[in-house]
């Protein structure tokens, strides 16, 4: 397992992290296999752990913090808040009301008396960035949190959250989470300059593309992995950003055999290759699948292996960028790129 150094805060994070997401009913995960996988990841040397409060409502922190418990200080604990928790409307976003509260529930849940790195899930245009970095500094402060971060922001949005931390003189988030891998490279544009301008710390989800860089998904096999069991439309290949995404997969399939690699080394060894990222978190649901992943911790792709990525799927593509859950809002809601007509009467 190699290490890096988290942004600039000193932390050393394994480059490859244990992503929790799968731990409970969206899984499909009991305790014991949940505290299976922590075991064996942190045997493996992995010593980030990451979930979120939203995870199975609750129940991946809930499993992560059994998993854990009697060896606390051996993990760097990462969890997030701000997507809906419920139908109440303010039981959600980065609001200083909202922050607080989940907090205190995640380290209930957890049971634990800190987070090492809490995280903003997503940016929320309806709280300023003064009112969320001031509640984040106020918990800092009060030692329920080490260290914050942001996840699946804008590179605008970083650079303006940073412009208001100096400004404000709050801390600042020291890491970002966002959505990379060979067929979603649209933050090398943007998002990876902004985070290495920053000296910030960049933990990447979904390195594998929800299972079709896993190796599993080919040309004329029916796919049934577990994420395609509830998000039929991003595995249909009758859609054509799904039918990009097959043809790569096959180009790409053909790059591993001839380098003698799996696809999942391959996944793994392009995104830990980029010197802007940290850690890959990898979500696994099974022991097996576990295995599979840490078998790629120190695969090193040569420069011959990273340019037939490059042609074919090219630097900074999105090959479906509907998936990436950054857009600004005026792209998704026509009535914010629209101005109001006012009529004026005589």
């Amino acid at each position: 397992m190699q290490y890096n150094t988290l942004g600039r805060t000193g932390l050393q994070i394994s480059s490859l992290a244990l992503g929790a997401m799968n731990f409970g009913k969206i899984g499909r995960t009991t305790q014991d296999e949940a505290t299976a996988l922590v075991d064996a990841a942190l045997e493996a040397g992995i010593n980030l752990i990451d979930t979120a409060d939203v995870y199975s409502g609750g129940q991946s922190e809930e499993m992560v913090g059994k998993a854990i418990a009697g060896r606390r200080d051996d993990v760097v604990l990462a969890t997030k808040a701000g997507l809906p928790m419920g139908d109440e409307r303010n039981h959600q976003g980065s609001s200083r009301h909202w922050l607080i509260t989940e907090l205190e529930a995640s380290l209930r849940r957890l049971d634990v008396d800190h987070i090492d790195l809490y995280q903003i899930h997503r940016w929320d245009p309806r709280t300023s960035d003064e009112e969320t970095l001031s509640a984040l500094t106020d918990l800092q402060r009060a030692g329920k949190i080490r260290h914050f971060g942001s996840s699946t922001f804008p590179a605008y949005r970083i650079v303006q959250a940073q412009w208001a931390a100096s400004s404000h003189r709050l801390s600042r988030y020291v890491t970002e989470q966002p959505n990379y891998s060979i067929l979603q490279r649209g933050i090398e544009t943007q998002v990876l300059p902004a985070a290495q301008e920053y000296g910030m710390g960049v933990l990447v989800w979904s390195p594998l593309a929800s299972g079709w860089l896993s190796g599993v998904i080919r040309e004329g096999q029916e796919i049934s992995t577990n994420r395609s069991g509830f998000m039929q439309h991003r595995f249909d290949v009758s859609i054509p950003v799904n039918r990009a995404k097959l043809d790569a997969v096959e180009q790409l399939a053909r790059v591993a055999d001839g380098a003698g690699l799996t696809m999942i080394q391959l996944a793994l060894g392009f995104v830990t290759a980029h010197p802007a990222i940290t850690s890959a978190l990898i979500g696994p649901r099974t022991i097996d699948h576990l295995h599979s992943q840490i078998a790629a911790a120190d695969t090193v792709l040569s420069s011959d292996i990273l340019d037939a990525i490059d042609a074919i799927v090219p630097p900074g593509t999105d090959l479906a960028p509907q998936e990436k859950n950054d857009a600004p809002p005026a792209l998704l809601d026509p009535t914010l790129r629209r101005r109001a007509v006012t009529s004026f009467s005589k």
